[in-house]
């Protein structure tokens, strides 16, 4: 990946110096839109501009989901991205709020409508703010269709996880376009200290027009316990499929909608956080019952996160439940895809072609292709997690 002389130890020591003083700053200096636009402006001053990376990658934001109930750290994370090489537009969305949200409904399906419409220029990153709750109640507001062929022509890439799955559901039901699962700006760049492979698979994920992620065997002696990397009644070398899908609560609540995209030969990607196991399996029956995995090739997990032990009886945990939906749909299931809501995520494309291939030792790996990238050159990643 390409490096300007913004690299030095010198310059990111004043990017590190420059990163703390604005966030202990921003305390009682961003109240607002005005107080968010003065301190991105700042961002742009000529002592910074000698310290981080020339911003010329047009970003705009999407606050799809809940509001960002800190200022401080919401200015923190612009401030890594200008200095990582993003040009953000309208960082002002992210002082909005109406009730728990990130502004009205009407506000936040504007940050997409706006671009379908040709009001805003499709940016080639659009990147959401945060999850939380909140985008499915903007699906009926926004012109999906128009809007994933804009962003095809203009090679625009939309990113995020969570909630933002609703987002990413919608633009590849009804628009045919990809996104990225990957970090958000509030949740992930906004933190003291950010996730350092999180944040250079994000941007491996943005650059390369080749990616590959791959799945190690598990070491069943130092975890017996552990679901198995696959469950297949059938061994098959190779999966070629369209990848869809994201967050499970978010996906099983598009059951039997417009907006459930309908891949034919696809292969189903979910992961989830603080839902009990039995709540797991009711959303996957959800899916099962409405047809979702019919004419799929294989499901694959990422993260699980936070299920906890059964009341009622501990041995029904993930695992039963992963077999359960194995003996259900007859499909192979792969486990253990490095995403979700856990530290060190590794970013992927959705909606896009996905080669999946098994190894001799029980991993496995996922090779991508046709989707939009990002210019590596124009990107200086270590801006991206510099400590505050």
């Amino acid at each position: 990946m390409s490096q300007s002389n913004a690299n030095t130890p010198a310059n990111l020591t004043n990017r590190r110096q420059f990163l703390g003083a604005l966030g202990a700053c921003l305390g009682v200096g961003a109240l607002g839109s005005v107080g968010i636009r003065r301190s991105y402006a700042e961002a742009n001053s000529s002592t910074l501009a000698a310290t981080c990376h020339n911003p010329a990658i047009e970003t705009r934001l999407f606050a799809s989901s809940n509001v960002s109930e800190q200022m401080a750290r919401s200015t923190l994370a612009l401030a890594r991205m200008r200095c990582a090489g993003f040009d953000v537009k309208n960082p002002e969305i992210v002082s909005r709020q109406y009730l728990r949200f990130a502004g009205t409904d009407a506000q936040r399906a504007a940050d997409l409508q706006n671009i379908a419409t040709g009001a805003i220029a499709a940016p080639k990153l659009l990147l959401g703010v945060r999850g939380g709750y909140g985008a499915m109640r903007i699906l009926p507001k926004v012109d999906w269709q128009t809007l994933g062929r804009i962003m095809q022509e203009r090679g625009t890439i939309l990113a995020g996880f969570s909630d933002v799955t609703a987002i990413q559901c919608a633009l590849l039901a009804k628009g045919g376009m990809s996104s990225l699962a990957a970090p958000m700006l509030y949740s992930e760049f906004g933190k003291t200290q950010p996730d350092t492979i999180s944040s250079q698979e994000f941007v491996s994920a943005l650059t390369d027009k080749a990616l590959t992620i791959d799945v190690p065997a598990l070491d069943t002696n130092s975890a017996p316990d552990t679901l198995p990397r696959i469950m297949a009644k059938q061994t098959r070398d190779s999966i070629t499929g369209i990848l869809w899908g994201g967050n499970l609560s978010v996906v099983s609540a598009l059951a039997g909608s417009d907006y459930l995209p309908r891949m034919d030969g696809g292969m189903v990607f979910l992961e989830d956080v603080g839902e009990q196991s039995y709540r797991v399996e009711r959303m996957l029956y959800d899916l099962y019952l409405a047809g979702a995995f019919k004419g799929q090739q294989a499901i694959v997990f990422g993260a699980l996160s936070g299920t906890g032990e059964d009341s009622y009886d501990k041995r029904f945990d993930a695992r039963a439940v992963i077999e359960q939906l194995h003996e259900l749909t007859g499909l192979p299931i792969y486990t253990g895809m490095p995403f979700g809501h856990v530290g060190k995520k590794r970013s992927f494309p959705l909606g896009t072609q996905c080669r999946l291939t098994t190894d001799s030792l029980g991993g496995y790996q996922l090779s991508f292709s046709g989707y939009p990238t990002l210019d590596a050159s124009q990107i200086h990643p270590p801006a991206l997690w510099q400590k505050a």
